[in-house]
């Protein structure tokens, strides 16, 4: 009867779950297109916010452009003073 019981019981199984791999939910949150993550405390509670790196790198070349913007048009200021 143990068997049966067993076998039809409403009761969970004992075993442990396995927790998700770190690299595969990043790559999963990569392929979303997220721009940042976040950490979670032993408590539960959100600790810090992480930008992916191709963020930076994409903010980064943002203000590249910006500053070389910024130095051509400096460049024709100087031109049209100079004149």
């Amino acid at each position: 009867m143990s068997y049966i019981k067993s076998m039809y019981a409403r009761t969970q199984s004992q075993e442990p779950r396995q927790e998700k791999n770190p690299n595969r939910v990043l790559g999963g949150l990569k392929g979303a297109g997220v721009d940042h993550y976040s950490m979670l405390g032993e408590d539960g509670h959100e600790r810090i916010e992480v930008p992916t790196r191709s963020y930076v790198q994409g903010l980064e070349q943002k203000v590249r452009q910006l500053e070389e913007r910024l130095n051509e048009q400096d460049k024709k200021i100087r031109k049209l003073r100079d004149a």
